[in-house]
């Protein structure tokens, strides 16, 4: 499975508004629909369910270096497989630390605000130009950086970002391709 760097597509609902982003980059792999039955939510839910051991102990790590200097914090999630299977997709929905902000039959949009930087992490489905029963996913990051501590901050993650979010795109991809 080829996860690839591609160019943050214009169509994204991220792109709808005039704001101006200190960092973005998109990543884009493509899985097999012949049943048009994958959805935006489907693609969210297999986000949740698939995030690789190191990934999580990474967040874990995190919360607890950032937790000193006040910025927030993802809470412990009770009933993980439960919350996903309750998620909807729908605006103001949180998930650990991952709220979303806007959804679209093809899109959806979640990150959070915080005092240093805001973040927002688009799951985009659409059909391959090519092949209708091709559907790429993309997943693009954007960051805002509120102030210094914010680009501070940014300098350590960004090496792992660029591991973190292809992991995950193909671990997406192998959840929807086994829930078919």
């Amino acid at each position: 499975m080829q996860i690839i760097k591609v160019a943050s597509p214009s169509d994204s609902l991220l792109f709808g508004k005039a704001n101006k982003y200190h960092y973005m980059d998109s990543f884009q792999g493509s899985i097999i629909d012949t049943d048009n039955t994958i959805t935006p939510l489907a693609v969210l839910k297999a986000f949740f369910q698939t995030s690789p051991k190191w990934v999580s102990a990474l967040f874990s790590l995190r919360n607890k270096i950032v937790k000193i200097i006040g910025l927030k914090t993802s809470q412990t999630i009770k009933n993980k497989e439960e919350l996903i299977a309750n998620l909807k997709g729908v605006t103001n929905e949180q998930i650990g630390l991952f709220k979303i902000f806007e959804s679209s039959s093809n899109e959806i949009i979640m990150g959070e605000d915080d005092k240093h930087l805001n973040f927002r992490v688009s799951l985009l489905l659409d059909s391959s130009s090519s092949h209708q029963e091709l559907k790429n996913i993309t997943i693009t990051t954007t960051v805002q950086f509120n102030n210094t501590l914010g680009k501070l901050y940014f300098i350590p993650v960004k090496p792992f970002h660029h591991q973190i979010v292809p992991s995950i795109l193909k671990g997406i991809i192998k959840e929807l391709k086994n829930c078919k």
